[in-house]
């Protein structure tokens, strides 16, 4: 590998003049940095960036942990932050958790080892003590889509409350009084957040919802398949007209439930979802659903994360971002 040496001798120049001319520290007369650039491309010279960044004490260089990177709702995220990250000349290290606490306590510590400038991430637990390792060590982090009780950090979420409440109140405006809801995790707050909004738009409509139509899942299309599976053996005067599945994966999966039970959606059964994926636009039907705006909250995180890379004692900031509901033909 040519060095800066290298290419200082080639150019016939000194080696500080190389760095200005790399760097853009200091004018040089444009003959000079001709000389300089054409020595670089003969020989193929590339800084040692992690070198360099070390020596700075920056590394240029952002990790981001999700539950699931095979969920599009985790990649959207993904994609806002790593097109904020490479517009200010910063890599991204992508991580997945898998849901496990210890499996992210892990990444967490790959990632530190790395010297990464800042940390984003969607955390796999409900409480905020596994982070407290970074506060520690005073490495800026951002946490997104989820809201974790005593954390004083920055953090970027969407109105999950309002969401649940919109789709069940869309449900509830269409005639439907037996309506299910298939939740994720429930110690998670995207999850519980949009039960708690299902369960207030019933309560205003003055029903009580039954124990056996409230299902857990996890996230998954195959959790919402099999959530769906009971709700539809339920008896007749029990079984719900309409699900609220609190993700489109899960609802992609009631889909393929309901339509092996030799129902009809709309007509025999209706289906929300909650994301927004861009696959909820093509599914058949296409999938009425609660928008979230996922790109932008993983350019906000990169923003925060930024922000608190320079400035690493201002206060935390908290961004509840609104959702919106788009009806298609599942309702």
């Amino acid at each position: 590998m040519a060095t800066l040496r290298d290419v200082a001798r080639r150019a016939g120049v000194s080696i500080a003049t190389v760095s200005y001319v790399l760097n853009g520290t200091r004018p040089v007369s444009p003959e000079v940095e001709a000389r300089v650039w054409e020595a670089v491309v003969a020989l193929g010279y590339r800084p040692n960036r992690l070198a360099r960044g070390l020596r700075r004490k920056r590394t240029h260089v952002l990790g981001l942990i999700v539950p699931d990177s095979a969920n599009p709702f985790f990649a959207e995220i993904a994609r806002g932050l790593e097109d904020l990250s490479f517009a200010h000349d910063y890599s991204l290290i992508l991580c997945n958790s898998d849901g496990d606490p210890a499996k992210e306590q892990r990444y967490l510590g790959v990632l530190i080892e790395q010297q990464v400038d800042g940390i984003a991430l969607v955390s796999a637990s409900a409480t905020p003590a596994h982070l407290a390792l970074l506060q520690e060590r005073g490495i800026p982090f951002v946490v997104v889509d989820r809201d974790l009780p005593g954390l004083e950090a920055d953090c970027v979420l969407a109105d999950n409350f309002q969401g649940g409440y919109l789709a069940t109140r869309h449900l509830l405006d269409r005639g439907h009084r037996r309506i299910a809801c298939i939740t994720g995790p429930s110690d998670l707050t995207p999850s519980a957040d949009r039960v708690r909004g299902y369960r207030k738009a019933m309560e205003e409509a003055g029903i009580e919802p039954l124990e056996v139509w409230v299902r857990r899942g996890d996230f998954r299309a195959e959790s919402g398949y099999h959530a769906a599976r009971f709700l539809l053996s339920l008896p007749p005067s029990v079984r719900p007209t309409a699900i609220f599945a609190c993700n489109d994966l899960m609802a992609i999966g009631t889909m393929r439930a309901i339509g092996e039970a030799g129902l009809s959606i709309p007509r025999d059964i209706a289906l929300v979802g909650f994301d927004d994926i861009l696959l909820a636009s093509y599914v058949i039907p296409p999938l009425t659903t609660v928008a979230q705006p996922t790109y932008e909250m993983g350019r906000l995180a990169g923003e925060l994360l930024l922000r608190r890379i320079q400035a690493r004692d201002r206060p935390p900031a908290r961004h509840l971002l609104s959702v919106r509901l788009v009806v298609r033909h599942s309702t």
